[in-house]
């Protein structure tokens, strides 16, 4: 687990503006408190003023006093923030009194700072289901140019250093998109490997996977992964991306070079696409409970800027963790304009 701590080294090296949306959550207190005692992060808090600085008091958190604590029914950007709400989305017909509102909402809010260039990421899920958080993420952030979609990646530190980048690879879509398109597959590819190079830090080798190795099977699952193979290839001819692979083709080296001589990705994989989400999130959970692997994630990815969802049942370590992987998202998308 050496990278996580690569992970905050990079954070704290290039600290980064992270929003908080549930500010009074125990969970996200106990965490922010250390994450600004580490200096991993320039914290943001959203919620009641009061009521963070006596839950600080009951929980005996000393460094809540350090972050920037942001009430969303009194501050002094509301009125601009609610107005580049009704502007980003007159469209759809919203008023300027529906944006007043929704404005009052932490998620909206953390979302409206971020684009508004007052914040650089938002962690949330404690208390919220993955719905209530991407909703206002895709309304006011949207995703990247050149990518439709958003998708989970998935860190995973195996036990077997021989696999991947000395026991890491990275697993996608393992937590958003159930049956993704061809197109949508490539770009999650794309996507994927652009996680690979802001959090890992490594040159991503891209296997699309499938139960064909290179037209060992003839399906139209198979023609699926085939042509978001090329597609991937067309957006990004910079990457190592190559598919159709069997998972074992992907991974081991002696099965690689005898399915797929002459890849340079086959039998070397360090970053897994699986055909659908049916396959990512059951490998994953496979991999991680029978291989005792560490999985640490999802990573949302694809957004124009970073945005992660937690599950309600984290721990503090775990929205630790996320905030320094979202720094390192935001650090990456800064270098990447």
């Amino acid at each position: 687990m050496d990278l996580i701590q690569d992970i905050v080294a990079r954070a704290k090296a290039n600290k980064q503006r992270i929003v908080l949306p549930e500010g009074t959550e125990e969970r996200t207190l106990r965490a922010a408190d250390q994450l600004t005692a580490d200096v991993v992060a320039d914290i943001i808090l959203i919620g009641n003023p009061s009521e963070i600085k006596e839950l600080a008091k009951k929980y005996n958190l000393t460094n809540i006093e350090k972050t920037t604590i942001i009430d969303p029914f009194n501050h002094a950007k509301k009125e601009k923030y609610a107005q580049l709400l009704a502007d980003l989305r007159k469209s759809k017909g919203m008023t300027i009194e529906q944006a007043r509102e929704l404005t009052e909402n932490p998620l909206y809010l953390g979302c409206l700072m971020i684009k508004n260039d007052d914040a650089d990421g938002e962690i949330a899920g404690a208390q919220n289901t993955t719905g209530n958080v991407l909703r206002p993420a895709l309304q006011i952030i949207k995703t990247r140019p050149g990518i439709s979609v958003v998708s989970g990646a998935f860190l995973m530190f195996v036990q077997n250093k021989s696999y991947g980048d000395n026991g890491i690879l990275v697993f996608a879509d393992c937590a958003v998109m159930p049956n993704p398109t061809a197109q949508e597959l490539a770009e999650i590819a794309v996507a994927t490997a652009h996680t690979t190079q802001a959090i890992v830090g490594i040159e991503p080798r891209v296997a699309m996977l499938s139960f064909s190795t290179k037209g060992s099977a003839q399906h139209e699952l198979v023609d699926k992964v085939v042509e978001a193979t090329r597609i991937a290839k067309e957006m990004a001819p910079d990457l190592q991306i190559d598919g159709e692979l069997q998972a074992d083709a992907a991974i081991v080296p002696s099965v690689g070079r005898s399915k797929a001589p002459g890849s340079p990705v086959a039998g070397n994989a360090n970053v897994l696409i699986f055909p659908n989400l049916e396959c990512g999130n059951i490998a994953y959970k496979l991999v991680q409970r029978l291989g005792n692997a560490e999985a640490v994630g999802p990573i949302l990815q694809g957004m124009a800027a970073p945005v992660n969802d937690l599950s309600r049942g984290c721990s503090v370590d775990d929205i630790y963790k996320m905030v320094a992987i979202c720094a390192n998202q935001a650090i990456g998308n800064k270098k990447a304009k």
